[in-house]
Parts: C-alpha cells; sequence; structure tokens
C-alpha cells in the first residue's frame, strides 16, 4: 500500500487574502498543487487567473478591511464548498511614511488592513472551523514586528499585534482550531524596489542577511503549506520564522575588534 502524502491536502479549502500577487499568490498556487480547493480576495482581480496543474483559484472582490466583505467572503466560500479549512491572512502592507507627519487617517488604515483584518477573517471563519471540530488559520507577519521599523511605525505596531494575536486566539479556541505565525523576512516581490532599490541596492540589501540574500515568495510559501498540513498538528500559538536568519547584527560592520572577522560582516 503506498503512504499517504502528509502534503496533499485534496478535499480542503483554503482561503487566502490578497492572493493575487506578491507571496499570496505563490502561496495559492502552492495550496492548488497540494490540491486544495482556493478562495482567493483582494480588491481587483488579479491581471491573469491564478492557476496551477491545471486548477484554478476562485476569486471574490472584498476589501478586507471592511468587516462586511470579509463576513461576505466567508460566506461564499461555505456557499460553494461547504466547509473552511485554512484561512491564510496574507493581505498587508504599507508604504513608507514619515513618522511625525503621517496623518491619523493613514495609521488607521494600516492598523485596519494588517491588525484588524485578520482578527476580523479569524472570527468570520471561526464558526464554520468550530463546527467542523478542525481548522487551522495562518497569519502572514513581518520582521517589522519584532525590530525597529522606521517609517514604518504604525505597520510595525500592527504587526506586533498580529503576533500577539495567533498566541491569544491559539489559546482560545484550541485544541480544534490551530492558529500560527509566519514572520516573514525581507523579500523581493513587485514592490520590492519602493523599500530597497534596484538590483545593487537589492544585492546590499541581501548582503546583511546571514543567508546572503534576500528571500522570494517561493521561500514562504511551502512553510504555509506544511502548517497548513497534519504534519504540522501538534503546532499552534507559535511564530515560525522564515527569514534567512534575520539581520546581520549591525555592529559586526562598524566594530575594529575581532569579531569583524565573523564571515560577511
Amino acid at each position: 500500500m503506498t503512504p499517504q502524502n502528509p502534503l496533499d491536502l485534496t478535499g480542503k479549502v483554503v482561503i487566502v487574502t490578497g492572493g493575487t500577487k506578491g507571496i499570496g499568490r505563490v502561496i495559492t498556487t502552492t495550496f492548488l498543487d497540494a490540491g486544495a480547493d482556493v478562495v482567493i480576495c483582494a480588491r481587483r482581480p488579479p491581471e491573469t487567473p491564478v492557476v496551477s496543474g491545471g486548477r484554478e483559484a476562485f476569486f471574490l472582490a472584498a476589501d478586507v478591511r471592511e468587516p462586511d466583505q470579509v463576513a461576505a467572503v466567508a460566506a461564499a466560500t461555505l456557499e460553494r464548498h461547504g466547509r473552511i479549512d485554512v484561512l491564510v491572512n496574507n493581505a498587508g502592507g504599507a508604504p513608507p511614511a514619515d513618522s511625525a507627519t503621517v496623518s491619523p487617517r493613514f495609521n488607521e488604515k494600516i492598523i485596519g488592513l494588517n491588525l484588524l483584518a485578520p482578527m476580523n477573517f479569524a472570527q468570520a471563519v471561526y464558526p464554520a472551523m468550530s463546527a467542523q471540530g478542525s481548522g487551522v488559520i495562518i497569519n502572514i507577519s513581518s520582521v517589522s514586528g519584532n525590530r525597529p521599523n522606521p517609517k514604518g511605525a504604525a505597520y510595525g505596531a500592527a504587526k506586533a499585534g498580529l503576533n500577539n494575536l495567533t498566541e491569544s486566539l491559539a489559546t482560545e479556541w484550541g485544541p480544534d482550531i490551530r492558529v500560527l505565525t509566519v514572520t516573514v523576512g525581507l523579500i523581493v516581490t513587485e514592490e520590492a524596489d519602493l523599500f530597497y532599490g534596484d538590483a545593487e541596492g537589492i544585492a546590499r540589501v541581501g548582503a546583511t542577511i546571514p543567508a546572503r540574500r534576500m528571500g522570494t515568495p517561493e521561500d514562504i510559501a511551502p512553510v504555509v503549506l506544511f502548517l497548513a498540513s497534519d504534519m504540522a498538528r501538534w503546532m499552534t500559538g507559535t511564530n515560525v520564522m522564515v527569514h534567512g536568519g534575520g539581520e546581520i547584527p549591525a555592529y559586526l560592520g562598524a566594530s575594529t575588534g575581532e569579531v569583524t572577522k565573523v564571515s560577511g560582516a
């Protein structure tokens, strides 16, 4: 008898917020390849359908900052598939903004997208997962929630809050519903130039990471699939760092002592 593939999610239903581009799109195609039925949502439809292996994700237009639209996505997913097994709270982000002058409205929008939206979506899928007696919620966070984030204070604060949300919901909703965080490091996506500049800037930033390169969405998606699978059945309330080793401490480049002998510093 052939052993069952623990990463085969055939028959599972997955929602990926912000699944039309960047990390979310690759997470979506990874779940499609694993056999799952995937529903994606974003404010605008993808430029091209999100497909892989001859299978296509089902798109629903929604602004995840609006609780009624979040509830509508959960309801439509249930109507279409009859269950919700995995929620990946991937939608997020923020442009750089000066902390001294940024408007309160801007901060509200950033916190709404990166913290309140995942909270509202978790609440929206809770009834279905609770009734099933099983479910996995995976919150995509950022290293910005664990260290200073200049010109991104609201974003960093929201991601720090998201990390705590994971721990709180895992404690309150376990054992049937597992809740996890994936903390993502510095990634090359369609908007990388906004933060890291041109190819030279990306290479220089990559040199500050122990893995000696910036990450890609393909580095993140397999970890999310693993956490959603039964292989991670005893994992909940934890924060999985996928960041290439973090960032090399700045003092190593400034020091004239023996510590400068660390490779790459």
